[in-house]
């Protein structure tokens, strides 16, 4: 006995004969539904897609009247009934499809130089529907074409399979999927599989390809850690002869910045071929130690910043190696965080000792804000606002143009640094005692707290990373680099080889692959893919380890 097929099976089997169909294998899916005993359409939606196709309008809108009986008032909802799916749509959507067929067939007679006829169309037929006024007022402004040419160029396809394809498409999603599927179903279906896959993979470090022929189908996905994420020790720069406190790269990923407590800012090249670093410039005379750093939005200039008993910092022409600009307003500030205005003609800095200046690219003091005491700045995108973390374990947004404040994040201990998406919707903070935290500034809540990492009253500066900022790196008091998923409180990747403190993490903007990290112990590491996929895990470049 012929064995009945559960409601399941029938839409499988309907999205494969649909998916037959679409690659022209038409006796193959007919046999298929024939042996099935399933129907892959309504009767009356084959007859309007074939009217459709062969741009019959008169017999395509009798088709939309019967289809109408499928159609159900008063809102949208697919519902299964007796395991069939139906769908409740209102009746403005019958008018929809009426006005899109009617649209196509007034657009083909003009194609055709049947101006009358086209008039006909659009004040007997178009205009009575008191539908998309607008639009039609459009459509009248077609009848002065003189050529097709000239009606293709307003966003017209012409007469043909290809524009009946497309209105086709747009019809299908007023009608139920039990009379008519939407258009390559299977293939979307497969298509939202593989990006799901995708996105719950904790090392999927490239581009999103929405393409079926990007990965097979026949396994599920998984990304090679070692193939494209930063997991292994590919150069160690020592040319600082001091602790490094910080490290940045700039907006094109074609070159690295690191800051060091021997005084000295070195400007590392970084060849996006091999991925390899070598020095570019030193620039000197920084007295106290350079302990932050800020690339202006074109790269053109560098700010560096000293630690709390420094009142000056230094705008360096990147590449020229000149100073432009040493500034300080007093010998009491304290100078050390900065951020770049998005216009990169101004930059805000400030200090604990309750600085908070805006100024132009020569130093001159254009704004300030009295009594906030700043542990870190974020110039947001709007180029009006200003985020600062504070000695009251806050962070607060600052608008120079109205002179008003908001709080936007309260923690619970002081927050070290942090810094902000590239969207600007979320912020990662370092929290003395606590670790990483992730921020959402948008809805002012506390997303997630990473961790392993272990933070103290150190200054540690963490980054977002990778293709699509997926992933979250910090430094730690423990030696290591610590990778997370954005997504997920434990650290995917735990990266040793330094032997003191790990101060500053920086992920390459433009190279999804490539990580940069300073220390206490003198050196830079780069980290990147391992070399070869037969190293063993837990091996490195000079006692590398990775957990």
């Amino acid at each position: 006995e012929k064995k009945r097929l559960s409601p399941g099976e029938e839409d499988v089997i309907r999205l494969v004969g649909q998916h037959l169909h679409d690659l022209g294998l038409d006796q193959t899916a007919d046999l298929l539904m024939q042996e099935s005993g399933c129907r892959l359409e309504h009767p009356s939606a084959t007859r309007f897609r074939n009217h459709v196709m062969e741009g019959e309008w008169d017999k395509a809108e009798s088709d939309l009247n019967e289809l109408k009986a499928l159609m159900h008032s008063p809102s949208a909802m697919v519902v299964r009934t007796g395991g069939r799916l139906s769908l409740t749509l209102p009746l403005p959507d019958a008018q929809r499809m009426k006005f899109l067929l009617l649209q196509q067939k007034y657009l083909e007679y003009l194609e055709d130089g049947k101006v009358l006829e086209a008039l006909q169309v659009l004040r007997a037929e178009l205009t009575p529907l008191k539908y998309n006024t607008e639009r039609i007022h459009v459509l009248s402004g077609y009848l002065m074409c003189s050529h097709a040419e000239d009606l293709r160029s307003k966003e017209w396809e012409g007469k043909g399979p290809a524009s009946r394809t497309k209105l086709l498409d747009r019809l299908q999603a007023y009608l139920p999927p039990s009379a008519m599927l939407p258009p390559r179903r299977l293939h979307t279906l497969l298509k939202q599989a593989l990006e799901l896959q995708r996105e719950r993979c904790l090392y999927h470090n490239t581009k999103l390809d929405g393409g079926l022929d990007s990965a097979s189908l026949l396994l599920d996905h998984t990304c090679n850690r070692r193939k494209q994420f930063p997991c292994y020790t590919q150069q160690i720069l020592t040319e600082h002869c001091n602790e490094v406190w910080f490290c940045k790269f700039s907006n094109d990923g074609t070159k690295l910045a690191t800051g060091s407590k021997d005084t000295t800012v070195i400007v590392w090249h970084v060849d996006t071929e091999t991925q390899q670093l070598k020095v570019m410039k030193t620039l000197e005379g920084h007295a106290y130690g350079v302990s932050y750093l800020a690339w202006s939005p074109d790269d053109a200039y560098l700010i560096a910043c000293g630690p709390d008993d420094c009142s000056e910092l230094w705008l360096w022409n990147v590449q020229t190696g000149e100073l432009r600009t040493k500034m300080s307003q007093s010998h009491e500030d304290s100078l050390t965080s900065v951020a770049w205005n998005p216009d990169g003609k101004r930059f805000v800095t400030g200090g604990q000792r309750g600085q908070f200046y805006q100024c132009d690219l020569d130093g001159n003091l254009l704004d300030s804000w009295e009594g906030v005491r700043v542990q870190c700045l974020w110039c947001v995108n709007d180029g009006r606002s200003v985020l600062a973390s504070d000695t009251h374990q806050r962070i607060r947004g600052y608008n120079f143009e109205d002179l008003t404040d908001r709080n936007i994040v309260q923690e619970d201990h002081p927050i070290m640094s942090f810094t902000v998406s590239k969207n600007g919707r979320l912020a990662l903070l370092n929290v003395a005692t606590q670790g990483v935290h992730l921020w959402d500034l948008q809805d002012r809540v506390l997303v997630r707290k990473y961790q392993g990492v272990t933070q103290g009253f150190y200054t540690i500066h963490s980054c977002f990373g990778g293709q699509n900022e997926d992933f979250v790196a910090s430094g730690s008091e423990d030696h290591k680099v610590y990778i997370w998923h954005r997504r997920s409180e434990l650290p995917i990747a735990e990266l040793s080889g330094h032997t003191r403190t790990v101060n500053c993490v920086s992920w390459n903007p433009v190279l999804p692959g490539l990580l940069a990290s300073a220390s206490d112990d003198g050196t830079v590491r780069i980290w990147g893919p391992a070399p070869f996929l037969d190293v063993q895990e837990g091996e490195g470049l000079n006692g590398t380890s990775v957990s």
